[in-house]
């Protein structure tokens, strides 16, 4: 059972990304507020729910969301801070984008890198725990897969279209066979067996 709140003091917002562990492609973060009483039978983490599923969360997230925002770090981005910290700076330009100001953030994960002076708490497998975070991965993997899916039509022999950016074996054995676009994090292992490919 998710829970609406992790603490009842102050505005709180709900944060995660989507595509960290992908060869291509930006970083995509949300950031989420809802109201104290939001409740969904549905409302999980996202790598829990179908896409069509996801798609019609995103909806209802949208309609009944007090603010929420969407924010992404490229590629070019990624090479050169590193994917964590792009991971943290996606999360962070999406609360710059909030319409409400939030007090308290709530994070996806075990790290994070403070927001300007606002508290924040951690919590690992957070997507899963609190409808807020649960939302936020839903508005970022479907705003990321919506991305992929306009870019794939620019290079269809990486099948974005299905892998998304991830490291399927397809993917990787096309970059190795043809080489990388634009749109490719250039410090990714390509042929690392130990990547995964979801």
């Amino acid at each position: 059972m998710l829970l609406s709140r992790y603490q009842h003091e102050f505005i709180e917002a709900g944060c995660d990304e989507a595509g960290r562990g992908c060869l291509a492609g930006p970083v995509f973060a949300a950031a989420v507020i809802l109201p104290a009483d939001f409740d969904h039978p549905l409302l999980n983490d996202s790598k829990q729910l179908t896409e069509s599923v996801r798609y019609d969360l995103r909806i209802e997230i949208e309609q009944k969301a007090i603010a929420f925002a969407v924010a992404s770090v490229d590629n070019v981005e990624i090479d050169e801070i590193n994917i964590l910290n792009a991971s943290f700076l996606a999360m962070h330009r999406a609360v710059d984008m909030l319409s409400i100001i939030p007090q308290f953030l709530i994070i996806d994960g075990n790290r994070f890198n403070k927001y300007k002076k606002l508290p924040h708490h951690c919590i690992v497998e957070g997507d899963a725990k609190y409808f807020s975070i649960a939302a936020a991965s839903i508005l970022a993997k479907t705003y990321r897969d919506d991305y992929m899916k306009q870019i794939a039509a620019e290079h269809p022999e990486y099948d974005w279209h299905n892998n998304k950016g991830y490291p399927t074996i397809k993917h990787r054995e096309t970059i190795m066979r043809i080489g990388y676009t634009q749109y490719h994090r250039l410090t990714f292992r390509v042929s690392d067996p130990q990547l995964s490919i979801f």
